[in-house]
This record gives C-alpha cells, sequence and structure tokens, in this order.
C-alpha cells in the first residue's frame, strides 16, 4: 500500500522554524524534507529583478537544516519556487549555497536543477498560436508585452519533479512553481491517492500556518492511497478540522475547489476527523484532469523613483489633511511646468499616512489625527528626473503655507538627505496561462553531482 510522509519545516525557505520543531520533524521518520520557497506576495520588484527578498544569511540557515537533515535520515528533498521568484538566478543562488554545504560538511549529493524561466521568443510564437490566455483581472497584452518583461516565468507542476526523482536526484532545486507542487511530487509517484496528493501540499504549503504554532512550528503529512493526515509538529502545538479545512481558503478564489497544472481537486464531499489534538485525518477529495496549462508570470521595470517623507502635527493641517495634500501637489505641479517639466514625464502621489494614506478612501466623520505621515513618490524614466522633481516639492513639504496671515510653518523631514532612490520599480505585466502540449515542454533539466 502506498504511503509516504513528508516534513516540511517552513512556509519558505528564509522564514525559518524552531530548533525543536525542525528535530520533532525528524524524529517522526518522514520519507522527504519538502519546502516552498518563493511567492509573488512580496510584489513584482523580486520578480522582474530576479533578486531573492530573503537574506542569503537565513536562507543558508534553512537550507543547511534541510540538507544535513536529508543526509542524516538518507532521505531526499525539495526546494520549489527558489530564491523567492525562481528565476533562473534564484536557482542557481539556491544550488551554489548547497553546494558550500555540502562541500563543508563533507558530503555527496546528486543535484536536480530545474529551470522555469523563459525565452521571449518562445513565449511569443505561444502568443501567436493563440495558446496563452488571460486569466480573471489579467491585463489586456499584445506581442510588445512579453518584450516589456524583464523576467517571464512558468509555473511548475509536479511533472518535473518526478522525472529529477526517476533521475536519481537527491535534491531537487525547482524554479517558479506552484506552491503545491513541489510537495505533491513525491507522493503522486510513490503512487498515493493523487487528489490527497495536492489537498494535502495545499495544506501544508505555507508550513506550520495550518497548526496552532504558526509560521515558524513547521508541519508533516501522511498520504495513502485513501487520504491524507496532517500533523502538528511543534511541541505543545496542535491541529483541528478547522485549521486544516480552512487553509483551503488561503490564496484561492475558491474555498472549495483548487485548480493546479492539469488538474482540479473538489473538496465538497471531504470529511476531516479529528484523530487527536494533534492530528486531523481528511478523506473523500475528489480530482479532475484538465488540459494541461501553466501559469505565466511576468514582470518589467516602468521607471525609477524618488521618495521623500514628512511629518506633520500642526493642528489645522489635521482638521483636513487633503487639502494641504491638494494644495502641496497643486503648488507642486506648477513649480514644474514653470521649470519646463512636462507633466506626462512623471508621476507622482502625495499621501497622509496615519490619515487615509493606506486606503485613500473618505474617513469617519469627525475624524481628526494627532499627526500624520505625508510621503510623496515620485516616478520618472530616469533616477535623476525623478530625484529632481522630488527636490522640487522638498521645500512645499517643508513650508509650504496654506493659512492667510500666518507665519511660515516649518515641517520635519524624516531623515536627512529628504529624497531616498529607490532605483528601478517594477510592475506585473502577465497573468495569464500557456497551453502546451507535455508537461516538461517549458522546462530545462540540468544535473550536477556534488
Amino acid at each position: 500500500m502506498a504511503n509516504v510522509k513528508v516534513f516540511v519545516p517552513y512556509g519558505a525557505v528564509g522564514l525559518n522554524c524552531t530548533e525543536e520543531a525542525f528535530e520533532a520533524g525528524l524524529s517522526m521518520k518522514p520519507d522527504i524534507i519538502s519546502s516552498d520557497a518563493g511567492s509573488t506576495d512580496s510584489g513584482p520588484y523580486y520578480l522582474g529583478s530576479g533578486h531573492g527578498k530573503y537574506s542569503i544569511r537565513d536562507v543558508k540557515r534553512d537550507l543547511k537544516r534541510m540538507v544535513l537533515g536529508a543526509h542524516k535520515l538518507e532521505i531526499p528533498m525539495t526546494i520549489g519556487s527558489a530564491g523567492t521568484c525562481g528565476s533562473d538566478e534564484g536557482v542557481d543562488t539556491v544550488y551554489a549555497l548547497i553546494q558550500e554545504i555540502c562541500e563543508e560538511a563533507g558530503i555527496h549529493k546528486k543535484i536536480a536543477k530545474i529551470y522555469s524561466q523563459q525565452d521571449t521568443e518562445i513565449i511569443k510564437q505561444k502568443f501567436r498560436d493563440g495558446k496563452i490566455n488571460a486569466l480573471h483581472g489579467a491585463p489586456e497584452i499584445s506581442e510588445k508585452t512579453f518584450d516589456e518583461c524583464s523576467t517571464i516565468v512558468a509555473l511548475l507542476g509536479a511533472e518535473a519533479y518526478e522525472e529529477a526523482f526517476k533521475n536519481g536526484a537527491d535534491i531537487i532545486i525547482g524554479g517558479r512553481s506552484t506552491d503545491t507542487a513541489v510537495i505533491a511530487a513525491y507522493p503522486l509517484m510513490k503512487g498515493c491517492d493523487p487528489a490527497s496528493c495536492w489537498h494535502a501540499a495545499k495544506t501544508v504549503e505555507c508550513g506550520g500556518v495550518c497548526t496552532s504554532a504558526g509560521l515558524q512550528g513547521g508541519v508533516f503529512m501522511e498520504v495513502d492511497e485513501s487520504g491524507f493526515t496532517i500533523k502538528a509538529v511543534q511541541p505543545g502545538s496542535t491541529v483541528s478540522a478547522y485549521s486544516v479545512s480552512a487553509h483551503l481558503i488561503y490564496e484561492n478564489s475558491n474555498p472549495i475547489q483548487l485548480v493546479e497544472p492539469g488538474i482540479k481537486i473538489d473538496t465538497a464531499n471531504s470529511t476531516y476527523t479529528e484523530l487527536s489534538d494533534t492530528a486531523v485525518r481528511v478523506e473523500g477529495t475528489t480530482i479532475e484532469y484538465l488540459p494541461y496549462t501553466l501559469k505565466l508570470e511576468g514582470s518589467g521595470p516602468v521607471g525609477y523613483q524618488t521618495v521623500s517623507m514628512a511629518g506633520i502635527r500642526e493642528r489645522k493641517v489635521m482638521q483636513n489633511p487633503m487639502e494641504w495634500v491638494n494644495a502641496v501637489s497643486k503648488a507642486g505641479m506648477e513649480k514644474l511646468e514653470k521649470a519646463g517639466i512636462s507633466r506626462d514625464s512623471y508621476h507622482f502621489w502625495l499621501r497622509p499616512y496615519g490619515y487615509n494614506g493606506v486606503s485613500g478612501m473618505e474617513v469617519p466623520e469627525g475624524y481628526v489625527p494627532n499627526e500624520v505621515l505625508m510621503m510623496l513618490t515620485v516616478t520618472a524614466d530616469t533616477q535623476d528626473m525623478a530625484t529632481q522633481i522630488a527636490k522640487a516639492f522638498n521645500p512645499l513639504l517643508l513650508h509650504y503655507n496654506m493659512f492667510e496671515g500666518k507665519q511660515m510653518p516649518s515641517y520635519a523631514f524624516i531623515f536627512s538627505p529628504a529624497e531616498m532612490e529607490r532605483g528601478a520599480i517594477y510592475e506585473f505585466k502577465l497573468y495569464h496561462t500557456v497551453s502546451v502540449e507535455n508537461p516538461l515542454e517549458l522546462v530545462r533539466m540540468a544535473y550536477d553531482n556534488i
């Protein structure tokens, strides 16, 4: 009878888990250690630049635990969406760290590198062939859109990981993948119930979030031919039918169904049985097979940005901060126009944090803040231009007087110098699917022995 035990120590590599949780997970004798390592949650910069979100020190710490733990138990390990965005750079960075870890420990492994960053010309041809379709809420695109992307990735399904296992890989480093694919692949290959593999993987993809321990508690799943069991790992933590079932809502538009490359699972008839305070059994999930598509994510640069921040407590300004925002905005645009800077050559916004800076919505009647943080953000085609425009606003942020008969005020910049250059900024440009003839069509794989 097929039965696979998977230890997921982290919601993302670099987030850490407690030493007690990691050791407890190893003591439960998993057949594999798996973890997602990335996301688009933190915005388009990481995908557009290809760089990772977490510090190299933290990533190496988490990888070292996984590599040495898997070696101790003589089991494989997998990483998905390496380097946050799953770019080629992310895969290569994680590979270099694992190589260091293995050399420092004097151990030898066969490592698979799965690349899912896409060649622009290949994706363009898919577009011409009508193989690319928009997901709900996706922007309108043209062939030009693909050239505007500095990085395009196609989210891997489970098949690429299965292929690497079949080729004898001890450690698999995956490019951008669905959060579940990296975890579901091994039990799928071993013949466990497919619907349960995907449902279980979705439940544990954020590590201990489905338990009372939270992010740093780790989690354990056991899948067989009729269902799966989720187990809390952190000593003293618990898991419940509610915490397990609720995770299908997380980052998923449908609380009953989950769509992954080539499949859709349905949990309408799933049962959740609490075996104890630390274990929940799930059965009854069903699966439907779909035409195989991969999700495309693309991000590209849209200019350079400079930010400036000023703190204000002036009581008259606090009576209606938006009046001040609108007056300063108008004065700034007039000043720039007189200097010969066209309004369509830059973008800016000025937001009062502590009032409605987060939402931009109307505030409750009568609400008067004690103080606000006025944040100016300027975007232009070059860094020099963005900073020039921010500097033009500088005296307005510091001294603008909108009250007749009142002496010129002096507010306070948060930092000196007041202008902070953020460098290139990015935006998401693709939120689409691409149809493929087979799951490995857009995948590149390489193997190394360390």
